[in-house]
């Protein structure tokens, strides 16, 4: 079975109290997860839930060239370029650069483990798919056919 990543949305959307076989956790959704984190509990149970991830070798941490490409995607995204897959960029609010970078992140690391990204922002990873082809799921159609 292929790897699982689920997008930080899928987490807030769906609260998934188990995960597929084959799951990898993001370290940068687990950042996004604890910077909204209720209380000194919960981060303690994300930063286990980190611990164990990367004591089994399913912590996906960007690289350098995964931030390297983050700065290129954020770059062309900001002033509208021309991507190589052909089309232009649209041209990304100031507002939505950190936003856009940690989904670059995600992106990358999903695709490097040649799993599946599962996110209810589908319209931010059609605009990173441009730069890095990740398989991207809808979380609503990827929790259905898990059911059914």
């Amino acid at each position: 079975m292929p790897g699982v990543v689920y997008d930080t949305s899928v987490f807030i959307a769906y609260k998934p109290a188990s995960f597929p076989a084959g799951f990898f956790m993001s370290a940068v959704v687990i950042q996004e997860l604890a910077a909204g984190a209720k209380d000194k509990f919960d981060l303690q149970e994300l930063d286990g839930l980190r611990r164990d991830y990367e004591t089994q070798g399913r912590l996906l941490v960007p690289t350098d060239e995964d931030w390297w490409l983050a700065g290129k995607v954020l770059n062309s995204s900001l002033r509208g370029l021309e991507s190589r897959r052909g089309g232009w960029t649209p041209k990304l609010p100031a507002a939505g650069k950190q936003r856009i970078i940690r989904d670059v992140l995600i992106a990358r690391t999903a695709r490097r483990a040649g799993a599946l990204l599962v996110t209810d922002d589908v319209s931010d990873f059609k605009l990173i798919s441009r730069s890095c082809a990740v398989r991207v799921a809808p979380g609503r159609q990827y929790f259905k056919s898990q059911r059914g």
